[in-house]
C-alpha cells in the first residue's frame, strides 16, 4: 500500500494550515467519503476525508463531489457536533495511519464541546469515527463493527473506542544507531533487509523499504570503489551492509523528521504506477514532482475511487444496457437473415407462375415437378419442389402467398433494421456515458432510461428532482478565459444543446462516434479555446484512448433535433473537421466547477 506511515505524516504536516479554519459545510457524497468545507487563513478549502477500502486517504482536493439531496445518519452527526466548530489540532498518532482531528463547537446554548474525528487509514478495514474525548465514547462511525464481526474492537455509538491492536514496532524516528545496529545483528538469520525494515519499524511500507536497500547497496557500491581508487586509503575496509542500512536509513528518517518532503509520483521496475512522499530513485522512467502531499495525491489517485463507487452504483445499469445491447446485435441478425431471404421473393413468383402455366403436368401426391422456365434466356429447365398433400393449384398459391409476404416484409424488415439500429447505437451511446459519469450523471441516466420505458420507477417514495430542474452541467474554462460546457449523458446533452447554446455558440461532437455534446459558450474565441474544446469532445468519447480523433463543429443554428428522436439525438450541417489526440493532463489541469 502506497499510504503508509511517512505519508500520513506529509499530510498531517500539510494540514497545519487547516488548524484554527471554521467549519463552514459539511456532506457525505458516497458511503465511504466526507467532505470539510473549510474557511481558514488563505482562504476556503475543501478537505476530503475517505475510509474507501480501496482508496482510503485525506487530502485537500480541488475535485467537485455531488452533495446528496439527503444526507446520511453519519453526516447528520458530523453536522451537528461539527459543524461551524473550529479546528484545535491535527495530529497523527506515533507512525501509525491514523489521524485525529480535534473540533471545538459552541452549541446553541452557547456552551462549548471538544469532539474528534478519528480517521483509521487501514485498507479494507479504514474507518472515520466521531468521539467524544471527554468520555472516550463513540459517537458513531461511518462503517459500524459489530460484535458478530469483531470480538476486540467494535465500533458502534454508545461503545467505548479502542485502538487498532498495537504492532509493537520501533518509532523510526527516534531510534539511535546503536540501538538500530543491535537490532539488526539480533534479526532471523536469512531475512531479506526489506523485510527487516518493514517488520521492526512502524510506518515503513515496502515501496520505501526497498528504497532504502536500494540507496544502501548504492552508498555501499560507491564507498568500496571510492576507497579502491584512493591509494592513501588503502587501509579503509569496505563499507558493510549494516552501516551503509543505517547510514541511509538515517538520512532519510532525519529528512522526514525535519518535515523535507518532495512528492513524486512514476513507475516501478514492474510498471506499477507509485507514489511518495519523498523522492524515490528506484522509479523507471518519468518522475514527476509535485508541490504539495494533496496535488500528488490528487494526481495519482485521480478518479481511481470515483469510478470504482461509480462501477458499484451502475452494476445493475450496465447489466442491463448490455443484456439490451446483445439482445439487438442478435436481433439485427435475424434481420439481416430475413432480409436475404425477402431479397429473394422474386423466385416464389417466378416458381408460381410456372406452375399455374403447367397444371396439367402435375397430380396431388407429387414431390417435384420440372418446367422450362419462361423467364430464362436459354430456357432452361427449373426443379420445383412440391408439398404432396396440396393439390397442383394450391402448390402455385403457396408460392404466390410466399411472394407476397416476403414483398410485404420488405418495408417492416427496413423499418425494424432502422428502430435496431437506433437501438444498438443508443445502448453504446449509454455505455459510453457511464465511463465518464458522477455519482450525480448516474441518477440522470437512471432517470432517462425510466422516462424513456426501459426502467421502472422505483423512487417514488424518495425525494425527487422537480421536473423543471435544471441537468447537471459540467463547465471547464478555457486558456482564454471562455467558458465551455460539456454533456455527459443525454439529458445534459440535450439541455446543453437545446437550451443553454445561443445560435452563434460554437457546438463540437466527435464524427461518427459515441460521445458528449461539447459549446463554447461565446461567438468569438481563439484558436486555443476551440482546440481545448476539441480536446473535451474526444476525450469524453468513445474514442477517448485513440489518437486523431475527428471532432466536427459548427454553429448551434445548424444542430436540430428530429421529432421523436431519442434523448442526445441531432443532426447537424455546415460543420468542419478538426483532428485531435486527447491529453489527460491538459482536461484534469482545466478549471472546470459543477452546477447542480
Amino acid at each position: 500500500m502506497a499510504l503508509d506511515g511517512i505519508v500520513t505524516r506529509s499530510i498531517v504536516h500539510e494540514l497545519q494550515i487547516c488548524v484554527g479554519g471554521r467549519i463552514n459545510k459539511i456532506h457525505q457524497p458516497t458511503d465511504n467519503d466526507i467532505i470539510l468545507q473549510l474557511r481558514s487563513r488563505g482562504g476556503n478549502r475543501r478537505l476530503l476525508l475517505s475510509a474507501n477500502p480501496t482508496y482510503p486517504r485525506v487530502q485537500m482536493t480541488e475535485q467537485s463531489f455531488p452533495n446528496p439531496l439527503e444526507a446520511p445518519m453519519f453526516c447528520m452527526l458530523l453536522r451537528k457536533h461539527c459543524e461551524s466548530g473550529v479546528i484545535e489540532a491535527i495530529t497523527q498518532q506515533e507512525m501509525e495511519r491514523i489521524i485525529h482531528i480535534d473540533i471545538r463547537q459552541r452549541d446553541e446554548l452557547g456552551d462549548e464541546s471538544l469532539k474528534r474525528i478519528i480517521i483509521e487509514l487501514m485498507g479494507r478495514h479504514s474507518n472515520i469515527i466521531l468521539l467524544d474525548p471527554a468520555t472516550g465514547t463513540q459517537l458513531d462511525g461511518i462503517h459500524h463493527v459489530t460484535p458478530a464481526i469483531s470480538s476486540f474492537r467494535i465500533v458502534m455509538p454508545g461503545f467505548a473506542y479502542t485502538e487498532p491492536p498495537q504492532q509493537n514496532k520501533l518509532h523510526p524516528l527516534e531510534i539511535v544507531k546503536e540501538q538500530f545496529m543491535d537490532t539488526y545483528r539480533q534479526a532471523e538469520i536469512g531475512i531479506a533487509d526489506k523485510s527487516w525494515l518493514v517488520s521492526t519499524f512502524s510506518g515503513l511500507s515496502p515501496l520505501i523499504a526497498e528504497e532504502i536497500c536500494l540507496r544502501a547497496s548504492d552508498k555501499a557500491e560507491e564507498h568500496s570503489a571510492g576507497a579502491a581508487a584512493d591509494n592513501n586509503a588503502a587501509h579503509e575496509m569496505p563499507m558493510d551492509k549494516a552501516n551503509a542500512l543505517w547510514s541511509t536509513f538515517a538520512d532519510l528518517m532525519a529528512q522526514i523528521r525535519e518535515h523535507r518532503y518532495e512528492p513524486v509520483t512514476g513507475e516501478n521496475a514492474k510498471g506499477k504506477s507509485i507514489f511518495s512522499a519523498v523522492k524515490l530513485t528506484l522509479i523507471q522512467g518519468e518522475l514527476r514532482t509535485y508541490d504539495s502531499i494533496s496535488d500528488c495525491m490528487e494526481e495519482y489517485y485521480g478518479d481511481k475511487a470515483l469510478r470504482d463507487t461509480v462501477k458499484q452504483k451502475t452494476s445493475d445499469l450496465l447489466r442491463f444496457l448490455h443484456n439490451e445491447l446483445s439482445k439487438n446485435i442478435k436481433k439485427m441478425t435475424k434481420l439481416e437473415e430475413d432480409l436475404a431471404e425477402a431479397g429473394d421473393a422474386e423466385q416464389y413468383r417466378i416458381k408460381g407462375e410456372l406452375l399455374f402455366a403447367s397444371l396439367h403436368l402435375m397430380r396431388k401426391g407429387d414431390k417435384a415437378v420440372e418446367l422450362i422456365n419462361y423467364y430464362d434466356e436459354n430456357q432452361a429447365t427449373k426443379t420445383i419442389e412440391l408439398d404432396p398433400l396440396l393439390t397442383p393449384s394450391e402448390n402455385a398459391q403457396r408460392y404466390f402467398k410466399k411472394y407476397n409476404k416476403y414483398k410485404n416484409s420488405l418495408t417492416v424488415i427496413d423499418e425494424q433494421m432502422k428502430i435496431t439500429r437506433e437501438e444498438i447505437s443508443y445502448m453504446e451511446q449509454l455505455l459510453q456515458q457511464l465511463s465518464h459519469a458522477t455519482l450525480d450523471d448516474i441518477d440522470e441516466i437512471r432517470e432517462e432510461l425510466v422516462q424513456q420505458g426501459y426502467l421502472r420507477d422505483r423512487s417514488k417514495k424518495l425525494k425527487k428532482k422537480k421536473k423543471n430542474d435544471k441537468p447537471t452541467l459540467h463547465v471547464y474554462t478555457s486558456s482564454e478565459g471562455i467558458e465551455i460546457y460539456v454533456g455527459k449523458n443525454n439529458l445534459q446533452n440535450d439541455y446543453v444543446t437545446n437550451r443553454v447554446g445561443s445560435a452563434n455558440d460554437t457546438w463540437l461532437h466527435t464524427k461518427d462516434i459515441p460521445g458528449s455534446h461539447v459549446l463554447i459558450r461565446s461567438n468569438s474565441y481563439g484558436d486555443a479555446t476551440l482546440n481545448e474544446a476539441a480536446q473535451l469532445s474526444a476525450y469524453y468519447s468513445q474514442a477517448k484512448h485513440s489518437s486523431s480523433v475527428p471532432v466536427d463543429y459548427t454553429l448551434i443554428r445548424h444542430v436540430r433535433k428530429p421529432s421523436g428522436a431519442k434523448p442526445g439525438f441531432v443532426i447537424y450541417d455546415h460543420q468542419k473537421t478538426l483532428f485531435v489526440t486527447p491529453d489527460e493532463r491538459m482536461i484534469k489541469n482545466m478549471p472546470n466547477v459543477v452546477r447542480n
